[in-house]
């Protein structure tokens, strides 16, 4: 059964009007039945969470600028500036990177010709290459939050309970935003490696299963230091990897130069 304190938050977001406070308390319940044992009814719980939310109005916004709740504890808010010029890029991740900026601007006449912008990002490569830097340029050239997600909040050591809160951040992007998985390999390891208890596999599956449903107009990315850790079918669900190199003499040399004429234009104290 739910616990005293769940049924107490169902109450107050009913009284509220709080519809989706109401909805994240209810999938609470669900991951508290399977932490239990109770793997039917922490089901059908879901599957009337979901008949809800069908029902509910898609076009309704959602004011996830600032998460509240529950999503409080999954994502971390920002409204970056950087911009492209702010990065030091190769020529072609850089013209990759231009056209995913231009692509949302051009929408309509995109989907005129049947296609669909690149929403859906893979950033691969080593440590220090600016793949997190990428993720905020992209918000900032867009104009929309970065929404970082927590894998601390995320992930749990009770099963079911990181699939679940996983769908509470698939729920959110009602209204406009980056999504960004750092440390990706954390959640998208290969299925089949022998350390596997179980629990990762159906993390990982959801992940497969919520990406690729998802029709929102948000962008989602994730960024992997260790891509031949992930599991092969993740590759097929984003609509574009980008890798990310260590720059070369000239690019820390052009780097360095800009870091250096910011650091003049500054006042001595």
């Amino acid at each position: 059964m739910a616990s005293a304190e769940h049924l107490k938050a169902l109450l107050r977001s009913h009284l509220d009007g709080d519809h989706d406070r109401f909805m994240s308390v209810a999938m609470q319940v669900a991951a508290h039945e399977a932490r239990l044992g109770h793997g039917k009814l922490a089901t059908e719980l879901r599957d009337i969470v979901d008949q809800a939310k069908s029902r509910a109005d898609a076009n309704s916004p959602v004011p996830i600028g600032r998460p509240r709740g529950e999503l409080a504890g999954l994502l971390e808010a920002s409204y970056p500036k950087s911009r492209l010029g702010d990065m030091i890029l190769g020529k072609t991740l850089a013209d990759r990177i231009g056209r995913v900026i231009r692509e949302p601007r051009h929408a309509g006449r995109i989907l005129d010709h049947g296609l669909f912008p690149r929403r859906k990002l893979l950033f691969v490569g080593p440590p220090g290459t600016g793949k997190t830097l990428a993720a905020s340029v992209l918000a900032g050239e867009l104009g929309l939050p970065l929404l970082q997600v927590r894998l601390d909040g995320l992930i749990t050591r009770f099963m079911g309970e990181t699939a679940a809160k996983l769908r509470q951040i698939f729920d959110a992007p009602r209204t406009r935003g980056v999504y960004f998985f750092d440390e990706f390999d954390a959640i998208g390891s290969e299925r089949a490696v022998a350390s596997d208890v179980g629990e990762i596999r159906r993390v990982l599956n959801s992940f497969l299963r919520m990406i690729q449903q998802d029709r929102s107009h948000s962008m989602v990315m994730a960024a992997t230091n260790h891509p031949g850790m992930l599991d092969r079918a993740l590759f097929r669900r984003f609509d574009d990897i980008l890798r990310f190199e260590l720059p070369d003499e000239s690019q820390i040399a052009e780097l360095l130069k800009m870091r250096l004429a910011g650091t003049a234009r500054r006042p001595v104290a």
